[in-house]
């Protein structure tokens, strides 16, 4: 058994036709880089392609920078969460034998990893967009969501996250993923968000 990936380093609408051939994952993008204006140029364009990826078949937009010290760990941050929102196939780039710390703690979280793995297998997309502030939301197995609340913009801000618009009640339960706690989020809930950050939160019914 195999693993099957096809490169077409996003030409040809790969994704239409890649199934069809056999595919596993395939490219959707050109190269990545290890700094953050390129990485976030490749992860936030995937807007649209969800409807192309499901168990066994995904998009690719290309390895993990992540540990190659090309960007902050906010940037970081993004990268993971962005990349597990969009169900991307986690292909750790950096050196493995040279990791600090900080790198494991980054490509090992276990809640990341599990939005990234989940067994529904839907890709996440982009729900809005004002300003410099993106949401994205992805579907998962267990009824809830995972949720990124990004930032674009080299300055922190303060972005509003409205569950109900999402279709949670009050009962909703809120984990900020990244900061390993859980969040009160009733009605519409206001998160700081660094520059070029991410406030990642998994939400369950």
């Amino acid at each position: 058994p195999i693993v099957y990936s096809l490169c077409q380093y996003g030409e040809d609408a790969v994704w239409q036709w890649g199934p069809s051939v056999g595919g596993n994952l395939w490219r959707t993008t050109g190269d990545i880089s290890g700094k953050y204006a390129r990485m976030a140029e490749i992860g936030f364009s995937q807007v649209g392609l969800a409807k192309y990826a499901g168990p066994g078949h995904w998009n690719d937009p290309d390895m993990l920078e992540v540990g190659n010290g090309g960007m902050s760990t906010d940037e970081y941050r993004t990268h993971m969460s962005l990349w597990a929102i969009l169900a991307a196939p986690l292909l750790a780039g950096n050196d493995l034998t040279k990791m600090t710390p900080e790198t494991v703690a980054l490509l090992t979280n276990h809640d990341v990893i599990a939005i990234d793995q989940d067994k529904l297998g839907r890709q996440g997309d982009r729900v809005s967009a004002d300003g410099p502030v993106e949401i994205w939301v992805r579907p998962l197995a267990d009824g809830g969501a995972a949720v990124g609340v990004f930032n674009r913009s080299a300055d922190g801000t303060t972005a509003t996250v409205d569950l109900a618009k999402l279709g949670f009640g009050h009962a909703a339960k809120v984990r900020d993923v990244w900061a390993g706690k859980e969040r009160s989020a009733s009605g519409p809930t206001k998160f700081s968000v660094p520059g070029h950050g991410v406030v990642l939160l998994r939400v369950s019914r």
